[in-house]
């Protein structure tokens, strides 16, 4: 069962970092909201599975244990793909500008 899906948005603004930029859209999504969904359908939170979807300019370079350190409890599931904005740095030298969107999808069970 399909309870709810939360979308956030981060960014590494001076290292050009991908995962950076992931984990702080993640954190983005989840601390922006106060549902307790395993508690409102009497589940336990251990139960809870995460649709994780994350879209950076270069998905390669994300590392996926920094990710699942960012969910306090569940069990993240994540699908890293090409996306969010890579904007050039402003005097031509130096890392981009890394933009990350994210989703996360909580359900319960198997049929995510």
């Amino acid at each position: 069962m399909r309870v709810l899906t939360e979308y956030g948005m981060g960014t590494s603004l001076r290292r050009g970092d991908q995962t950076e930029a992931a984990a702080r859209g993640l954190r983005d999504a989840l601390w922006r909201n106060s549902i307790r969904a395993a508690e409102v359908f009497g589940r336990n939170r251990s139960e809870m599975r995460l649709a994780v979807k994350v879209g950076v300019p270069a998905p390669e370079g994300v590392d996926l244990a920094a990710l699942r350190a960012v969910f306090p409890y569940g069990t993240p599931d994540f699908d890293v793909v090409e996306g969010g904005l890579s904007v050039p740095h402003p005097t031509g030298d130096g890392e981009a500008l890394i933009m990350a969107a994210v989703s996360i999808t909580v359900s319960f069970g198997k049929d995510t």
